[in-house]
């Protein structure tokens, strides 16, 4: 039986990680700390193990001690990550610091595993063509304009220049479904009437439904090729008016009112959010750094290479996802 590591398992990704790899029959080990939420962690064929990603000896210990009992796992899935802050530092410190520990970690003690895949992000690439509106392609140059998107570059940066370790990188745009909740604050102010929009110009959306991602991530273990970044998306585009559309007619809304903030008001909103979660040391979903997220207007991208490398083909249209994640919450007491 081959044996996986998934790293940030308490997360939204990272419970669809533990369950998929359960399904394919792993033995399955999510990376928790003593905190960590375990509602969607409750399959007793989970195995636990405590990280300590900022005290590399610790962490060598720790891995040390699994390796004398169970030996090393065959796949890691780094899923552990900081998508907002209060402080920026925290975006190197966690997004690059911690996965530079693990790294390390893992060749000190020989439990480099077979595949070793980063959950990475689109935003690395930075803008894409806002004119021609032509997808972000391979071998474009990375050009990542948010505190975010730099960190998670310096990561991918560090697994490139290990030499011979066996990286795989995915670069994922929007995830949605169940218990996922910046989409879910979308689509909960459509249910009330309003549809709040970004900027007058076109804005392209791209999308990957939250199972989709995580069979992209076991077939690219079990069959992509080594040290190489893929991007990860439904292979198309939706306007705002689209996913709007799609929303209402899954929820059964006649009517919404909507609503196209200009790109000043947004940057206001954002600042003053930002401050906000400084006083109140509880991060924002609204800040500076993710003001230039939803500013940029083009998030087309090209994914041939993961369909071809390891037959990526997501069975979910944004339409087939929205439907079932308005289920989920809906059977939650979300909606």
């Amino acid at each position: 039986m081959k044996s996986i590591l998934i790293t940030g398992a308490g997360g939204f990704i990272g419970g669809f990680l533990v369950e998929e790899a359960l399904k394919r029959g792993y033995d399955t080990w999510a990376a928790v700390r003593e905190s960590t939420n375990r509602e969607f962690l409750q399959d007793e064929r989970i195995h636990f193990i405590e990280l300590d990603y900022s005290d590399q000896d610790h962490l060598e210990e720790t891995l040390r001690d699994h390796m004398g009992e169970w030996g090393r796992w065959d796949y890691i899935v780094h899923n552990l990550g900081v998508t907002k802050s209060t402080n920026y530092l925290d975006f190197k410190r966690v997004n690059y610091g911690y996965l530079r520990t693990l790294v390390d970690a893992l060749q000190a003690t020989g439990m480099t595993p077979d595949v070793f895949l980063m959950m990475s992000s689109l935003s690395v690439m930075g803008p894409g063509d806002e004119k021609s509106y032509k997808p972000i392609m391979p071998d474009d140059q990375p050009m990542p304009n948010t505190f975010y998107g730099m960190s998670k570059l310096k990561a991918e940066a560090y697994l490139q220049s290990v030499e011979g370790f066996p990286y795989t990188i995915f670069r994922c745009t929007g995830v949605y479904g169940p218990h996922e909740k910046d989409y879910y604050l979308m689509i909960k102010s459509i249910k009330r009437g309003f549809d709040f929009s970004v900027g007058f110009d076109k804005q392209m959306l791209t999308f990957i439904y939250v199972k989709d991602l995580v069979n992209g991530v076991m077939d690219a273990l079990e069959k992509g090729p080594l040290r190489k970044a893929y991007f990860i998306s439904e292979d198309r585009a939706y306007t705002q008016q689209e996913f709007r559309k799609i929303v209402c007619e899954e929820l059964g809304k006649k009517f919404v009112i909507p609503v196209t903030c200009p790109l000043w008001l947004v940057k206001i909103v954002c600042s003053v959010a930002e401050k906000i979660g400084l006083v109140t040391l509880k991060p924002s979903t609204l800040n500076r750094d993710k003001f230039k997220i939803l500013k940029q207007r083009n998030w087309q991208c090209d994914t041939s290479e993961a369909q071809r490398d390891f037959g990526f083909a997501p069975k979910y249209s944004l339409r087939e996802g929205i439907r079932e994640a308005i289920a989920w919450y809906r059977e939650a007491g979300w909606l």
